[in-house]
């Protein structure tokens, strides 16, 4: 056997080993051990310690990447990222957002910041007469930073910008990542998509970064009383189809302040410099509904003593914890747990059943456990992270997302600063696959590509349990072969708006460097487990695409 339990997989094993083992953490059964000793210390009987123990070990709940590298180690910097938020239309501002964005991005943590502040473009500045950068120059500033911050010394960055519907450089905000309609001179009319296709170490603007455009219940109310989405909306989807981006924060009535995300979108805020805390249940290893329950109640124990012994950037940070003690309890392997039991990609009664317990429980272990610790109560529990790395330790599908494909192509950093690459098969389906099951028979995100509304109603569905965000890409044909129009897609997307808290989509190859490529079974089956080089290097960022992104989770 080449891997250990209860790694299901080579690349899972892999993942880990080369992700997360460290010096008095070699093995996952260590790792598990030394971070619940450090996290929970006194707080457990040493009967529940032990039990959180095993339930981590057998991989039923995996804390955030970020507790996972920083696990016996020096500084705790445990939080996967920082929501931040351009406060005042002022000079020391932006300069204070540098320093802030750049003390976080130093941690490991990426960063989400609405610059919806900041006066447009076109604005005159009153005290010395000059005309006013906007707020996306500062968004290529701090994009920069990401570009030259090694976070924590052992990753690059990852970054979210996100600016309201109805801001004066809203047109240029739509098209400031459309690469490929801005030529590059002196090349021939090849456009900056094409030099990023060929070189991804390309610098292009915010390739860092990933870009959402905010909406509130203007726009909401706006669309219930037209029936219209109006002319931003529909152009951000044509963006969108085209290039996946910028993508879409829905932020309604008593949330409406909640603008701020982190890189990730899953967790949510409306107070600068608030924080991630999070953590998976794995809906794949865990036995019964009553075992859901048990689970829940330690790992939601488990974030809650994070948020007493994470190391943070700055006082703020730790101010706004106290204050907010957000936990960012979430999903993954939810796709396998349908499949094992013959359901298709749908929230059936029984996952609703199973959601009910997620919700429940967390919220009174939060409500009873706080007042126990004589600590301030979360004001919310739950989010779920598009958990890309730590989904590949377990071997299970990431967050609330269908297995990508069957078999894949998959790109990967390794010392040096090299790009690699594996074939795989997605474990779960390889094990339907032995067990007789014809691999093209398997439901996918591809094939679920054109079944756009199928996969928002899905995200809409969980999102009803869940109290902030859940970060999720569903997948689209490539632009050239979408057999729907703008117009079709922006009036489905409309009509779930007032029930989702962000929304994401990615074409097929609408980025260069993408990560995850489908391949054909029969192309794969004798190469497994064999690494290659890759001609094309290209930065470790929270990339959009394949299976979502990722923020070290």
């Amino acid at each position: 056997m080449e891997f250990p339990k209860p790694f299901n997989s080579k690349l899972s094993y892999d993942t880990y080993m080369r992700k997360y083992s460290h010096t008095g953490c070699e093995q996952w059964e260590d790792l598990c051990r030394v971070l619940v000793n450090e996290v929970v210390e006194d707080v457990l009987s040493p009967e529940d310690k032990s039990q959180l123990i095993k339930y981590m070990s057998d991989m039923k709940f995996i804390p955030g990447g970020r507790y996972l590298y920083y696990a016996g180690r020096a500084n705790r910097f445990y939080n996967n990222c920082y929501l931040l938020r351009a406060e005042e239309d002022t000079r020391e501002d932006w300069a204070t957002l540098s320093w802030k964005a750049e003390s976080c991005l130093l941690t490991g943590g990426g960063i989400g910041v609405d610059y919806s502040i900041y006066r447009d473009s076109k604005q005159t500045i009153k005290r010395t007469g000059g005309k006013a950068s906007g707020p996306i120059p500062k968004m290529f500033m701090v994009n920069e930073l990401g570009r030259n911050v090694m976070q924590g010394g052992s990753r690059r960055s990852a970054i979210y910008a996100s600016l309201n519907w109805k801001h004066g450089d809203i047109d240029w905000f739509l098209k400031c990542k459309d690469w490929h309609s801005m030529e590059v001179a002196g090349t021939d009319g090849k456009t900056v998509a094409d030099l990023k296709e060929a070189d991804f170490n390309y610098h292009a603007p915010l390739d860092m970064t990933n870009i959402s455009v905010n909406y509130d219940t203007e726009w909401l109310q706006n669309y219930y009383r037209t029936g219209e989405v109006g002319e931003v909306f529909l152009t951000n989807v044509e963006q969108a189809l085209k290039t996946g981006e910028p993508g879409f924060s829905f932020n309604f009535f008593d949330k409406e302040n909640e603008t701020l995300r982190n890189a990730c979108t899953e967790v949510t805020s409306s107070d600068d410099s608030d924080v991630c805390n999070l953590g998976s249940l794995n809906l794949s290893r865990i036995r019964d509904i009553d075992e859901l329950a048990a689970v829940t109640e330690l790992s939601t124990v488990f974030l809650l003593c994070g948020t007493l012994k994470a190391d943070l950037p700055y006082d703020k940070v730790k101010n706004i914890r106290e204050k907010n003690r957000r936990l960012g309890l979430g999903l993954m392997g939810v796709h396998e747990w349908l499949i094992k039991r013959g359901y298709k990609y749908e929230v059936v009664p029984e996952l609703h059943k199973w959601l009910s317990v997620y919700k429940g429980v967390s919220d009174a272990t939060s409500r009873i456990a706080s007042c126990r610790l004589g600590i301030s109560t979360p004001v919310a529990n739950r989010a779920i992270a598009p958990t890309g790395t730590i989904g590949m330790v377990a071997g299970t599908s990431t967050g609330i997302e269908p297995l990508y494909a069957v078999a894949y192509k998959r790109r990967y950093l390794t010392g040096g600063n090299r790009w690699k690459y594996q074939y795989g098969i997605d474990a779960i389906a390889n094990i339907l696959v032995k067990q007789g099951i014809d691999p093209e028979s398997i439901e996918t995100a591809s094939d679920l590509a054109e079944d756009y509304e199928r996969r928002i109603k899905f995200q809409a569905d969980v999102q009803d349990y869940v109290d902030m965000s859940i970060s999720s890409t569903i997948n689209l044909p490539s632009v050239d072969n979408q057999s729907f129009t703008a117009t079709s897609f922006a009036d489905c997307l409309a009509k779930y708006a007032s029930r989702l808290r962000g929304f994401t989509c990615y074409p097929d190859g609408a980025r260069g460097g993408q990560p995850l490529s489908r391949v054909d079974y029969k192309d794969v089956v004798d190469k497994l487990g064999e690494e290659f080089d890759e001609h094309v290097e290209e930065n470790d960022i929270c990339l959009i695409g394949g299976k979502g992104g990722h923020c070290g989770m």
